[in-house]
């Protein structure tokens, strides 16, 4: 480990040990949570928001009758609400977690952020109409709300590492990036993508020239089998390159994520902590080195969890808990969405137009890409509901 690793990693274990004794000297008030959506995903974040120590869990807003007093009794909470209006005029949390499905999330966010919240989070997509993100990623900033993402990798501990080691030069100057199996719900999934990109980046797409298949998805409402094949043009200036379909060898996949390389490393996010390359072996090939990654900040609520790859689920909430108590920057938030969003958007738009390059910011704020529907509708409204049984105790 060199120096400038063994640094980031001091400050990394710095900011852990100083959040721990704030809590222990209450120096840090408990905040209070507010669920908007408790259906399979949103009983995730109930489940990490009641065991993290900061945070009291203290109201649920579920639309669903019969699941509704399930999830109020499985968590402990007995101010339970139809839907966000009804909680907001009773109960004001200092957080709102809006765990709608896609087509619900706009209305939630905005009522919360004018009802008062410190802040507010939403999952993705965020919209399906790039208008209604702008919305609300307006709405939050006209009351001085902090707005946050949710359930993305970029907000995977380890991501985060390697990305403050790009930025602080350890592995020399970016010059490229490529994305692979940027496809099928490039607004749903595919923001993950675009999110790690623009981390790693350190900027934004400013152009997208998109080639997409098959003609049936390219002319649907939705991304849904939408394969995405191109070029980003990053405002530094670098350039990915983007492949629509997995790798594969074999009935092996080997690629599918965000590479970026620099004139010394290349470092893989493939769906998991990111691989670090650097140097190359007798033969020439590149050389992965331990990534030298620091501890989760919160490992007993990891494991205590329900869901099975909750260690970034609770990192996007600590960043959060974070950005309400000290203002700090987070680490996905709602306007990472809309621009994972609006890149999405502009990859379909550019395919319709004959793979003609589109600038970004889009002018036009109404063009929409919808997602599938269990992601716009949800599950029950789809034929494929929860039962009252299985929320009761959900597994991962």
């Amino acid at each position: 480990m060199n120096r400038r690793t063994f640094l980031i990693n001091a400050a990394a274990a710095t900011a852990i040990a100083t959040r721990a004794k704030e809590l222990q000297a209450g120096k840090r008030k408990k905040k209070t949570v507010g669920i908007v959506g408790c259906g399979r995903m949103g009983q995730y974040y109930a489940d990490v928001y009641r065991l993290l120590p900061d945070t009291e869990l203290v109201a649920i807003a579920e639309w669903n009758d019969d699941r509704r007093p399930v999830v109020g009794k499985r968590f402990g909470v007995s101010a339970l609400y139809k839907d966000v209006n009804a909680m907001l005029r009773e109960v004001v949390p200092d957080i709102v977690a809006v765990i709608t499905p896609t087509k619900f999330m706009k209305q939630a966010v905005i009522a919360s952020a004018e009802a008062g919240v410190k802040g507010v989070s939403t999952d993705k997509p965020i919209a399906a109409r790039l208008s209604d993100a702008d919305a609300m990623v307006d709405a939050c900033i006209k009351n001085n709300v902090v707005f946050a993402g949710g359930n993305l990798q970029r907000a995977m501990w380890q991501v985060q590492h390697a990305a403050r080691r790009l930025d602080a030069g350890e592995f020399g100057t970016r010059t490229g990036a490529a994305i692979h199996g940027f496809g099928g719900e490039i607004s749903g999934g595919g923001c993950q993508h675009i999110s790690v990109l623009r981390l790693f980046a350190d900027a934004e797409v400013e152009e997208v020239i998109a080639w997409a298949s098959s003609e049936e998805a390219l002319q649907g409402e939705t991304d849904e089998g939408l394969n995405i094949n191109g070029r980003f043009r990053m405002t530094s200036g670098l350039e990915c390159q983007v492949y629509g379909l997995t790798q594969t060898d074999g009935d092996k996949k080997n690629r599918s994520g965000v590479d970026l390389w620099t004139d010394d490393a290349m470092l893989s996010w493939n769906w998991g902590p990111p691989k670090i390359f650097q140097g190359t072996d007798a033969n020439g090939n590149r050389k992965e080195i331990d990534p030298h990654y620091p501890p989760h900040p919160e490992p007993g609520v990891v494991k205590g969890a329900a869901l099975g790859n909750s260690h970034y689920l609770v990192t996007s909430i600590l960043s959060l808990l974070d950005a309400v108590e000290t203002g700090s920057k987070l680490w996905v938030s709602g306007h990472d969405l809309r621009q994972a969003l609006e890149v999405a958007i502009a990859c379909k738009h550019s395919a319709q137009l004959g793979n003609r390059p589109v600038k970004l910011p889009l002018k036009d704020r109404s063009l929409s890409l919808h997602p599938r529907p269990y992601r716009w509708l949800g599950g029950d409204a789809i034929g494929n509901p929860q039962t009252a049984e299985e929320a009761s105790e959900i597994k991962s």
